[in-house]
């Protein structure tokens, strides 16, 4: 009992401390910009160089700043399901800086402990290249998941970072259906 507050404690300082980074806007467009090429690890422990994992089909990327954007990513993968939008769908929790970085085996782990094994593979955590996703995307709206949508080249065709909704959903099904075979 005494570790797991230990470890709660230690999880409350990373979070805050990773919280507390700049806020960097948005660009004015992001439309055939290429995703930063960045290098994660999913929660089966590979490592990953995104976007390239995932070319040849159209992805979603659903980056997250901040736990509280969870909810957000949750939503966007059921409505994407939902909606039946042919796409490869990717949770990437996006944390910057230099105390994430020495926990990130604790945090990887407290991921894994509420997100079925069956999808531990389509989530991949960024903490070293964190920088590079930012300063390509913005982190304006942290608490909302960026919903990219990358081409099967690895360019962004679309993106959302104002919240889940079903207005969205259905724009996302719209120019994934108009994206080249």
């Amino acid at each position: 009992m005494r570790n797991s507050s230990f470890l709660s404690a230690l999880l409350a300082i990373v979070v805050l401390v990773s919280g507390c980074s700049s806020t960097v806007p948005a660009p004015a467009s992001l439309k055939d910009a290429p995703f930063p090429r960045v290098r994660g690890e999913s929660l089966t422990k590979q490592e990953v160089i995104l976007p390239d994992r995932y070319l040849g089909k159209p992805t979603l990327m659903l980056v997250g700043y901040l736990q509280k954007s969870q909810f957000d990513i949750d939503r966007w993968i059921l409505g994407a399901l939902q909606a039946d939008i042919p796409v490869q769908i990717v949770e990437v929790p996006t944390i910057a800086g230099m105390m994430p970085q020495m926990v990130q085996g604790f945090i990887n782990s407290g991921m894994r402990s509420g997100i079925p094994e069956s999808d531990w593979a389509s989530v991949v955590t960024v903490y070293e290249d964190a920088p590079k996703i930012i300063a390509a995307l913005g982190n304006e709206r942290p608490q909302s998941a960026y919903a990219v949508l990358l081409s099967k080249d690895g360019r962004i065709v679309w993106t959302s970072n104002i919240g889940y909704s079903a207005g969205q959903i259905l724009e996302l099904k719209k120019t994934v259906e108009s994206l080249p075979n």
